[in-house]
């Protein structure tokens, strides 16, 4: 098990790190192979500025 500094990762061992890139990896993979329809860029965009304006109000 190799040590990681914070300064190069933000995981704490190099398998901590691989693990986390495979599971990325493969979340990815399974989204661009799906054939569901896409969200719209609008629909995001206007579910994100809602979601900040709720926490800017906290």
């Amino acid at each position: 098990m190799t040590k990681l500094s914070p300064i190069e990762s933000e995981f704490a061992t190099s398998e901590d790190a691989e693990a986390h890139d495979a599971w990325f990896r493969a979340k990815v993979e399974k989204a661009m192979a799906s054939r569901e329809p896409g969200i719209p860029h609008e629909e995001v965009m206007a579910e994100m500025r809602a979601i900040i304006e709720r926490h800017q109000a906290k």
